[in-house]
């Protein structure tokens, strides 16, 4: 007489997956989607508040309709050179983020196609240099500068964050580069391109994406940075977003401006939130080839 057996999965098990898909997933979700939003909401509900909600005890998270004011954006945008703090952050991110690509792309291309001695020793060269800190280069640079007379220059903060930037670079554009199929670049060498006309014509307009996500990230990296910004930029109209923002004084010494403040890192984070949200996809690709490839 045959036995029949039951394979079907005890309804313990189902009911703890169950749980785990409805309820945990979800309210772990949750939490750390307030965890990472609640410092921003914060920011923006305090620039958009009056003084006296902003120093109220218990604190005021969310204030009446009577307290809400953009007196604020208006002492950031007339009182201070914010718009030029703006222009030096761009044109400083803008310049070093266009020099590390047309650096790193032909050093990546290098390492990606073509056969060099001690390949693996510059691979993992670069690879520390891009984990190294960073501040620990500071006093040598600030002798650099003082050396060649570069304080309150643009290329005090151009050449530093090229060379920071730089070995990302040229990581990510290397990950995609061994992406490519080498059956194209055999036909262009056929056709008689060289190596740099066929990098410049043919394999950098394949790996257009690559360049706008690598591109994103050296922006970033240089729009806040903060250090180099304060040191080697005194001068009011020479300085960054960043500093500009952390230096913002009170109508008096002991006063600190929160509202002002937060103003001011609002108006400073939204180009940035704007660039991330119209080139996530590309910039999820481009970490993800650098990590997998890499």
């Amino acid at each position: 007489m045959a036995t029949t057996v039951n394979t079907a999965p005890p309804k313990s098990t189902n009911t703890g997956k169950l749980i785990l898909k409805k309820v945990v997933f979800p309210l772990g979700l949750a939490f750390l989607i307030i965890f990472c939003l609640a410092p921003a909401l914060w920011q923006l509900l305090t620039s958009i508040k009056v003084n006296e909600a902003i120093a109220a005890f218990p604190n005021v998270y969310f204030p009446r309709p009577d307290q809400y004011t953009l007196q604020h954006y208006q002492d950031v945008l007339f009182r201070r050179p914010f718009l030029r703090y703006t222009l030096n952050s761009f044109l400083v991110s803008m310049i070093s983020t266009l020099l590390a690509l047309a650096l790193g792309a032909p050093a990546a291309y290098a390492l990606a196609r073509l056969r060099l001695r001690g390949e693996q020793i510059l691979l993992g060269t670069v690879l520390i240099i891009t984990l190294f800190p960073f501040v620990l280069v500071f006093l040598g640079l600030l002798e650099i500068m003082q050396i060649f007379r570069l304080g309150n220059n643009y290329l005090a903060l151009i050449i530093p964050y090229t060379g920071i930037n730089l070995p990302l670079t040229i990581l990510v554009m290397r990950s995609f580069f061994l992406q490519l199929p080498k059956d194209l670049e055999d036909s262009a060498k056929v056709d008689g391109y060289s190596t740099w006309n066929m990098l410049l014509r043919i394999v950098l307009p394949m790996t257009l994406p690559a360049m706008v996500t690598t591109g994103i990230l050296t922006f970033i990296s240089a729009w806040n940075e903060f250090i180099f910004a304060l040191t080697f930029m005194t001068r009011e109209e020479m300085k960054t977003i960043p500093v500009g923002t952390a230096q913002l004084g009170g109508a008096t010494t002991f006063e600190i401006p929160y509202g002002a403040i937060a103003a001011a890192t609002v108006m400073g984070t939204i180009p940035l939130v704007l660039l991330v949200l119209f080139f996530q996809r590309k910039i999820v690709q481009g970490l993800t080839a650098g990590a997998v490839k890499g």
